[in-house]
């Protein structure tokens, strides 16, 4: 069994890094490319590959851009955007970097449907973008942590280019009952999914995830969504990382 995973970062909200608000705003205060002042992880070869990692509430996308370096293969690109400062409910309306609003987690709560699509929005621009610089769309990768991970299945699920896969940690499916009608045509039903959870997490309970992989199954393919879990709490492991690590490089393997 593996050892309780410690949280030295990406927990919520209360410690903040110091970070730049981006230059050119989309919708949700979000810029287009959130690319200027994200934090990236060049390859250190050819890149034919991008794997877009978004932090959860009140972090930066510095944290995940270490850990993805630390797992980083060599044609590959990370890019960790990170969050604009927003009031956020959840926590009594304090300032706070977050992709949308949340005013609970539990799976009934209300929920903030135009900042969560417009923040989908936005992450699809930086797909986009990376598109016309080479990168073909099946060689990108969205994944992220908690409120990010969220973002990164809603953004995949709902998006028009197909996509190599999803990393889902700690997290949920935004907007759960607009599906499977919010997936359209569903470009990315047979996508890969690696979901991980956290087996002690207080923030968002292992039941959650796993109704989550339940709900995933029904819009996209279930024998390819990968369930994980590990005993830690709101938090990241050494082994989650590796399977990541092994995720990633099953997904976009060398050309």
């Amino acid at each position: 069994m593996a050892s309780l995973g410690i949280c030295t970062r990406h927990f919520w909200a209360l410690r903040f890094r110091s970070w730049r608000l981006c230059r050119c705003m989309c919708g949700n205060n979000m810029s287009l490319p959130l690319l200027d002042e994200a934090a990236t992880v060049s390859g250190t070869e050819r890149e034919t590959a991008v794997v877009i990692f978004l932090h959860g509430l009140g972090d930066t996308g510095h944290g995940w851009a270490e850990s993805m370096s630390s797992i980083r293969l060599p044609y590959v690109k990370y890019i960790c955007p990170h969050a604009p400062k927003m009031p956020v409910q959840l926590n009594g309306f304090m300032s706070m970097p977050s992709w949308f609003d949340l005013v609970g987690l539990n799976p009934d709560d209300a929920e903030d449907e135009a900042g969560i699509k417009k923040a989908a929005d936005c992450i699809k621009a930086v797909i986009e973008h990376e598109i016309k610089n080479g990168i073909p769309s099946h060689r990108i990768i969205l994944g992220g942590f908690s409120q990010g991970g969220a973002l990164s299945l809603y953004t995949a699920l709902t998006c028009h280019h197909k996509l190599a896969g999803v990393v889902a940690l700690s997290c949920w499916l935004p907007l759960h009952k607009t599906f499977p009608q919010a997936a359209g045509s569903n470009v990315n039903k047979d996508i890969s999914i690696l979901q991980c959870h956290g087996e002690v997490d207080p923030m968002i309970p292992l039941r959650f995830g796993s109704m989550t992989a339940d709900k995933l199954k029904t819009i996209i393919n279930p024998a390819n969504i990968q369930f994980k879990t590990y005993l830690m709490q709101h938090c990241s492991c050494p082994q989650e990382m590796t399977a990541v690590k092994e995720f990633i490089a099953k997904q976009l393997p060398p050309v």
